[in-house]
């Protein structure tokens, strides 16, 4: 995989002006792309004062971070096949642009993550009684009112058990109450305004399409208590708990969203109907289910998988742990299927490769590990007369290869190494349980002629290398009998680079070695990739 050539595009929502960039820069960055950033207009003010502090902090190459405020006139036009564009917004929005002739006509890469109607379920099993019963209210709650409503992974719909609908609309409605709005400044206040008056009014005008399915059983359109605050010149709401007793029979409470503290309670009465209630969304960023039963959880993750970036199974046992319902971490997607726009933005390692081009080479084993710095095995082998462990990390050059003398393996091995070990399965230990089996007699420990090749092959004098790192691959091929006489071909494999944690630290690279041990007839019988840690020369 290499960088592409181009620039990544990255148009952005209003409420998210500073993690939204982030999240999304991140991972171009480490791809070796730079970015131009196109924050919301609402909002811009705050991304271009995050923007200033990290040019200023010369953390980036110039050039690596720019931002556009305000129109983004004709740039989707001027792009090419090596560029990406991303967008967060509305899924209208995200369809315009997606439909640009010219990223159409050049097969520009278009990840959209649009706002979703995303859900949360209580298992059918959870009581009252039970603290899988407070952490769903709890979630809910925080879900509704962190950042006022206005993320795109709140939660919008709640599926609760038939037979529980009144005592979560009464749980639900107290605990809400307890959400004191206001000036954010000041400390009693847990919920803030809304963006701006222009959000107000669009969540009021939505929960009027709501309203024809469903009724408000907590909360008010027109008048809301604050806190150091006033009512009416700050975009205040008050949270909105809506119930729709008909699911099934109405369209609205999974087709419209109120971008603001606003979700809607409705019933469901198996773990069918609640799966099929998921999917009406049409595609989500997330979901979540409160239970204790392992059963229920694995029914609901493989039947609502399909319409869902990411699912969070909650209860007791991770509930402390648990960054909540809508809050992503790096390894996980951030997207989803369908109305969420179907991309996936970060997953770790994933989030990379967007901004990489992948080639397929087709050579001789020689050639890629030239090509790609990693020794491929048949590939062409150097020996040296210095020991490689004696070389330090500037030295060692891929492909470089130690070929050992031989030793021959004994029964007595067989049994020293049962006894050491504590590993006295029949195949190493006993004779006469043999038949049926794959071996002919008594085979040596797989792990003993790994710990045997490592005696071939080590340099016992001290030198560069600091320690074993570790074992990455391991695959033990054919039989190892007593009699069986074995020699290793250590090979360097690859050479990663060390930053030094302090300035006090030695510094090192991690090389990592391709081992082939093989029998008197030549046949590999065990292969594997060993790591070390290795001192640098230059301190």
């Amino acid at each position: 995989m290499v960088p592409k050539e181009g620039v990544a595009v990255h148009i952005n929502a209003f409420n998210f002006p500073v993690w939204g960039m982030l999240e999304k820069i991140a991972v171009n960055l480490l791809a070796g792309v730079p970015a131009i950033v196109k924050p919301a207009t609402l909002t811009s003010f705050l991304t271009e004062a995050v923007v200033k502090e990290i040019i200023a902090s010369g953390v980036l190459p110039a050039g690596a971070l720019q931002l556009i405020c305000g129109s983004a006139g004709d740039i989707l036009d001027q792009l090419h096949s090596q560029d990406t564009v991303t967008f967060t917004g509305s899924a209208s929005t995200g369809l315009l642009l997606k439909s640009n002739a010219n990223l159409l006509r050049e097969n520009i890469p278009f990840t959209m993550e649009a706002d979703s109607l995303n859900c949360i379920v209580l298992g059918e099993d959870v009581e009252p009684d039970m603290p899988e019963w407070d952490i769903f209210i709890k979630e809910v709650r925080n879900e509704m009112t962190a950042k006022a409503g206005q993320k795109c992974t709140a939660i919008r719909r709640i599926f609760v058990p038939r037979n529980k609908m009144e005592d979560v609309a009464k749980a639900l409605s107290q605990a809400l109450s307890k959400t004191s709005i206001g000036n954010p400044e000041n400390e009693k206040v847990r919920m803030g305004p809304l963006a701006g008056q222009i959000q107000r009014e669009e969540v009021k005008s939505q929960v009027q399409k709501l309203l024809a399915s469903s009724q408000i059983i907590y909360g008010s359109l027109d008048s809301v208590q604050v806190i150091d605050a006033n009512a009416e010149r700050g975009a205040f709401i008050s949270p909105l708990l809506l119930v729709n007793e008909n699911p099934f029979a109405t369209e609205e409470t999974h087709s419209v969203e109120a971008f603001g503290p606003v979700s809607t309670l409705m019933p469901y009465s198996n773990m069918a109907e609640v799966i099929d209630l998921s999917k009406k969304g049409k595609g989500s960023l997330c979901s979540s289910i409160v239970t204790s039963d392992p059963i229920l959880a694995k029914k609901y993750v493989l039947g609502a998988a399909t319409h869902h970036g990411r699912i969070l199974v909650l209860n007791r046992q991770c509930a402390k742990e648990s960054t909540g319902h809508g809050s992503p971490l790096p390894s996980l997607v951030h997207g989803g299927p369908g109305r969420a726009g179907g991309g996936e933005e970060m997953g770790g390692i994933r989030g990379v490769k967007h901004y990489m081009q992948r080639v397929a080479i087709q050579a001789s084993p020689t050639i890629i590990s030239h090509i790609t710095n990693v020794y491929q095995p048949h590939g062409e082998q150097t020996e040296d007369k210095i020991h490689p462990f004696q070389k330090y990390f500037e030295e060692m050059v891929i492909g470089e290869t130690l070929t050992t003398h031989k030793r021959t393996i004994t029964e007595a091995d067989i049994v020293n190494f049962a006894n050491i070990s504590w590993d006295h399965f029949y195949a190493h230990t006993d004779h006469t349980s043999l038949e049926g089996t794959l071996f002919e007699k008594p085979v040596a420990h797989g792990y003993f002629v790994l710990s045997a090749a490592a005696g071939l092959f080590v340099d016992p004098k001290k030198g560069p290398v600091l320690l074993n790192y570790g074992l990455e691959e391991c695959r033990f091929i054919k039989p190892v009998y007593a009699g069986t006489t074995i020699a290793v071909k250590l090979t360097c494999k690859e050479k990663i680079e060390q930053e030094k944690k302090e300035e006090t630290s030695i510094a090192s690279g991690i090389v990592k070695w391709y081992v082939d041990v093989s029998d008197e007839t030549g046949e590999s019988v065990a292969i594997a990739t060993i790591l070390t840690l290795v001192r640098k020369k230059f301190q």
